[in-house]
């Protein structure tokens, strides 16, 4: 009979220790994004919040994402800075659209084997989207997963929780025919359509450091992180009568436009309004995708489509230059008649 071997869990794959080291470095860090709201501290079970005094009728929102494939990217070319921002954008641009206030946020890291550098690369990045949004990073969960995970590859996930006044949630309802639909420009892809991206790429063998535009390598340009949208929008509504707001993420406009219209209505988006951004011209070109394919996959250069009452357009683009967005009026809404399908028509 052979001799067992004496097993533990660091000779499985898995360091407690080190995750224990991690929630160390972090716990001064997360301090920085605290509101006045939150109770307790990093390293509990759960994490405490109460409801803020302002609110008569609160209405709680929640939202959860992940990154998706720009982690193979940010792996492949060891570029994790920015990669937490994405992580906070994806929810808490989800969030603001219903006027709502992003209250706290908390991350899911898995990996094969924890790095503590590559870890408190991301979370410091989860921090600063944090402090982007207003929000408190309360908490988390690390885990090394030996055989579900491999090399440096990991997976990141989020979950937010907002805050709305009951009476002023905008859900879409009050959107009326002749509404403007306003654009407010993106960083860039953001964090959709990397599956498509990295294909272009394998096909073409094509390495994104070595390929540049304006004196920038386009790998730059795909890593760069999710706008977050979240006070510049609450200072819009507090000015102007929002009917609707429609996050441009996974689906691009053909599925994230319909999501806050009414059925009875679509929306018309003049094509001429903008220029696409170098990055999506080059993933066009080089993918051979057509127009339709882009608009349904990426954000083309837009990150939020804003719906506003027609005497309102003047007054809110000029208060969204001046808090430094990017923004223009890109469409129309109308009524759809009973044999259209489509519910977003770009011309």
């Amino acid at each position: 009979m052979s001799k067992k071997t004496s097993l533990n869990y660091k000779k499985s794959g898995v360091n407690i220790d080190t995750g224990n080291i991690l929630t160390k470095r972090i716990k001064d860090m997360t301090k920085k994004t605290n509101r006045s709201e939150i109770i307790g501290k990093i390293g509990g079970f759960g994490a405490l919040c109460c409801i803020p005094n302002k609110y008569h009728e609160p209405i709680l929102v929640s939202t959860t994402d992940g990154v998706g494939t720009k982690l193979k990217l940010a792996t492949d070319f060891m570029q994790h800075n920015c990669i937490g921002i994405d992580l906070v954008a994806m929810c808490v641009n989800d969030i603001v659209i219903y006027n709502a206030e992003p209250l706290f946020f908390l991350d899911y890291y898995a990996s094969n084997k924890l790095d503590i550098n590559i870890a408190t690369t991301i979370i410091t990045s989860i921090i600063e989207g944090c402090k982007q949004a207003n929000c408190s990073l309360v908490g988390g969960e690390t885990a090394e997963m030996p055989d579900i995970y491999h090399g440096k590859n990991y997976d990141l996930a989020g979950f937010c929780v907002g805050i709305a006044e009951r009476s002023k949630i905008i859900d879409g309802s009050k959107v009326e025919v002749n509404d403007a639909l306003i654009a407010l420009g993106s960083n860039g892809v953001h964090s959709n359509g990397f599956s498509l991206i990295r294909k272009i790429l394998k096909n073409t063998k094509t390495n994104p450091k070595t390929i540049v535009f304006n004196n920038r390598p386009l790998i730059d340009y795909l890593l760069k992180p999710t706008k977050i949208y979240v006070k510049n929008i609450l200072k819009l509504i507090k000015k102007n009568n929002i009917h609707a707001i429609a996050h441009i993420t996974g689906g691009g406009f053909f599925e994230n436009i319909p999501r806050v219209l009414p059925n009875d209505k679509k929306a018309i988006i003049d094509s001429s309004s903008w220029k696409w951004p170098t990055i999506f011209k080059w993933i066009q070109q080089e993918g051979q995708i057509s127009n339709d394919e882009m608009y349904k996959v990426f954000n083309c250069g837009v990150g939020m489509i804003i719906a506003l009452p027609q005497n309102e357009i003047n007054s809110a683009i000029k208060l969204l230059k001046t808090l430094g967005e990017k923004a223009w009026q890109i469409g129309v809404i109308n009524n759809l008649s009973n044999l259209e399908k489509k519910r977003v028509i770009i011309y």
